[in-house]
């Protein structure tokens, strides 16, 4: 699969995931606020590729300076940096990863402000990184998360945290790819994710491009296959995760645990450390966002509700830690009390 996102000839590409599965398009940015347009417009998705994104946004939006008369101005380099960023990460609320990796562009920034063609040099190769370790860390999350998988296991998962929500390979998704190439045989039911449709969308289209068994289910159907016996695993992917394990996800995963609960199935959440948050200390702290009553009210231009129709439009929920059996990371699998687990953990940014 071509990278959902890269540096290239000095601009931003990126898949179009809001035309898939039909077509297959790459948009080139140029600027900083086309990139920050096209994550807040979802034309890129999941938390760890919106991280991504956010460095590689606030690199192009340094990037133009260059040729900017006032850039040897007193106060000018930092003040724009300012506004770069405030234009990042005002884009999408929940998705820690964003924040996480603005925190890294500034490190940087801090460390060579007084040397722009530096800054600029080095802004660009921070971004790069992260991206590339974006891919190993999924890798180690997969290794890690296939262990809890046995052969001929059929996983439900909600939304899409496969390769196209990172640098490559996925977390949830990448724990079923990590079980395959260790030759089990597993398969995949995917709830289609309403109101955005990235299960139905994303997630079945990549992995029928892996020849990966997927069965495609409405999100209302989740309890019955669950109580058909047809699921032994639910792993889902996060957007943040609170010092206590509390973890945000797409809306519908909430439902999800306290189905599996129910049905006595295991729920794990698969994500990397970045997507940890442990100045947040519960679920409560994280801010959730409501995105436009279109989605709801219309599919791709055809209405499917009134005009006025009231609509509640939350784009994810939080899932308490007391209903998730385990938190797969890049560093290790972390089994309840999750609170515990997280505060032991070695790779975790503090700051």
């Amino acid at each position: 699969m071509h990278p959902v996102i890269e540096w290239k000839d000095g601009a931003v590409v990126m898949l179009d995931q809001r035309l898939l599965p039909g077509k297959k398009k790459f948009i080139v940015h140029r600027g900083y606020r086309e990139v920050a347009r096209s994550i807040k417009d979802m034309a890129i998705r999941g938390a760890p590729a919106i991280g991504i994104a956010a460095a590689y946004g606030i690199a192009l939006g340094v990037a133009g300076l260059e040729k900017s008369r006032e850039l040897r101005a007193p106060g000018f380099l930092e003040k724009r940096f300012r506004a770069i960023v405030q234009a990042i990460t005002s884009t999408r609320p929940t998705a820690v990863n964003l924040f996480w990796a603005a925190a890294r562009m500034e490190e940087v920034f801090e460390r060579n402000k007084g040397d722009y063609p530096r800054l600029r040099r080095r802004l660009i190769a921070e971004a790069i990184a992260l991206d590339r370790a974006d891919f190993a860390v999924n890798r180690a999350i997969g290794r890690n998360g296939q262990r809890l998988l046995k052969s001929g296991d059929t996983v439900l998962t909600h939304c899409n945290a496969g390769a196209l929500a990172t640098a490559g390979y996925g977390t949830a998704l990448g724990v079923v790819r990590a079980a395959v190439e260790k030759g089990k045989k597993i398969k995949v039911i995917a709830g289609e994710t309403r109101p955005y449709l990235q299960g139905a969308r994303l997630t079945v289209w990549e992995l029928q491009e892996d020849d990966i068994p997927v069965t495609l289910v409405t999100d209302s159907m989740a309890g019955q296959v669950m109580k058909q016996g047809m699921v032994q695993a639910v792993i889902v992917g996060a957007d943040r995760v609170a010092a206590n394990g509390d973890t945000a996800n797409k809306i519908g995963t909430y439902s999800l645990a306290v189905l599996a609960r129910y049905h006595g199935i295991p729920f794990y959440v698969a994500a990397p450390l970045s997507t940890i948050d442990p100045r947040t200390a519960s679920g409560e702290g994280i801010p959730i966002e409501e995105r436009d009553k279109s989605e709801v009210t219309t599919f791709r231009g055809q209405a499917t509700a009134r005009p006025r129709t009231s609509v509640y439009n939350p784009a994810f929920d939080v899932t308490p830690a007391g209903l998730i059996s385990a938190i797969i990371t890049e560093e290790k699998v972390l089994r309840p009390d999750l609170g515990r687990a997280i505060a032991s953990l070695k790779g975790l940014r503090r700051k």
